[in-house]
């Protein structure tokens, strides 16, 4: 399958998904709100409320799938994917907003309070809605994790929530009903707190996203052992993913190979690890960098064991890779991988200058890396 064509289909999936809840979420609203106005409970129609937002947030994740599948161009050669996730932050404002209008509402009806009337067809019609939610919440939430949709998913949430909601209309109505104490507008505020802290969240993590953040640890070495699995390849390294929608992304990666293999060998294997990682991650290797690992010396284990040795004194220091040595040109080549810390630069230097120390008759070739991804 192109990708193209896994595209579409992937679309197909989220719209066909969006249109259900937006059909749901519709009936289940106008059903609420009546209800909501026959028994006077402010809980019902701020539920009848949710469930508009919700089918609003179906509209908007259409909207953003279709502008999200369009054909990479010119001036966007990398395609339009992140749409999604600036879909998924507008999903999270209207979680915000619906969180924070429940509030207000509540304490409106805590200062100013009227006392509802629960009929049992009312209450059977809120269980029934409860039992909608919870399925269309999970619906949407499996669906958006099959198809790495953040969009689903934060509409699933906030059903989830709406679901929550409606559970603890049902807890004040009973309690209402059994003791004569209203606790409703009480529920209401309480459950409105939580909508606000889960939209907060969905943008925290939307955003996230969009500034870039560390890929999951199983992708990263799912990936790396597909690329050690090529014939050839000794040591995968610096593998960094850039991440241009839910269904495009790019990586760049270090190869370690013999110093003997020919330009034809070397073309051969990055061809290899290209297609390998696509078929099997959905992964487009863009950039296949090589480190040259000598095979002519058995000196060099010797001296790559000396040095490792210091490297490993700094805690700082996560990795050395990309060892080569010429003794012709009296040249010792090799990369240094740091952690985040505020004085990585300090603690390079000093690895650096230690080595040279060590190994005067070398001029010492060292590059700083960050720990891109695990």
């Amino acid at each position: 399958m192109s990708e193209r064509t896994q595209v579409a289909s992937r679309g197909r999936v989220i719209i066909r998904t969006s249109i259900i809840g937006i059909i749901v979420n519709i009936f289940l609203a106008g059903f609420k709100a009546l209800v909501g106005i026959v028994t006077g409970s402010i809980a019902i129609i701020l539920d009848a409320v949710n469930n508009l937002s919700d089918a609003l947030s179906s509209v908007i994740t259409i909207l953003g799938t279709a502008l999200a599948g369009k054909a990479p161009d010119k001036k966007h050669p990398f395609g339009y994917g992140r749409i999604e996730y600036m879909s998924a932050i507008v999903i999270s404002m209207i979680v915000l907003y619906a969180g924070i209008t429940s509030f207000v509402e509540s304490l409106k009806a805590i200062l100013h309070p009227e006392t509802a009337d629960y009929s049992a067809t009312a209450l059977i019609i809120v269980a029934v809605g409860v039992v909608v939610k919870l399925a269309l919440s999970q619906f949407f939430i499996n669906t958006g994790k099959k198809v790495s949709s953040e969009s689903l998913v934060a509409s699933g949430t906030e059903a989830r929530f709406d679901a929550i909601i409606s559970v603890a209309t049902l807890v004040a109505a009973f309690i209402y009903i059994f003791f004569g104490l209203s606790l409703e507008s009480w529920l209401a505020a309480i459950i409105s707190l939580v909508l606000i802290k889960s939209g907060f969240e969905m943008l925290r993590d939307t955003i996230s996203q969009i500034l870039g953040q560390r890929i999951d640890s199983a992708t990263s070495k799912a990936v790396k052992k597909t690329i050690l699995s090529v014939d050839g390849v000794q040591g995968a390294y610096d593998l960094i993913f850039s991440d241009y929608g839910p269904d495009r992304v790019l990586a760049s990666v270090h190869i370690e190979i013999p110093d003997t293999f020919t330009a034809d060998k070397i073309d051969s294997i990055t061809r290899e690890i290209t297609s390998r990682v696509y078929n099997e991650h959905n992964v487009s290797i863009i950039s296949v960098g090589v480190y040259s690992v000598n095979t002519k010396d058995e000196k060099i284990a010797a001296l790559r064991g000396e040095i490792s040795k210091t490297v490993s004194q700094h805690n700082e220091v996560l990795q050395m890779h990309g060892f080569f040595v010429d003794f012709q040109k009296k040249e010792i080549r090799f990369d240094l991988v740091l952690d985040f810390v505020p004085n990585r630069n300090d603690i390079y230097k000093e690895v650096v200058k230690e080595i040279q120390a060590q190994h005067p008759d070398f001029r010492i070739y060292a590059n700083m890396d960050v720990s891109y991804s695990d």
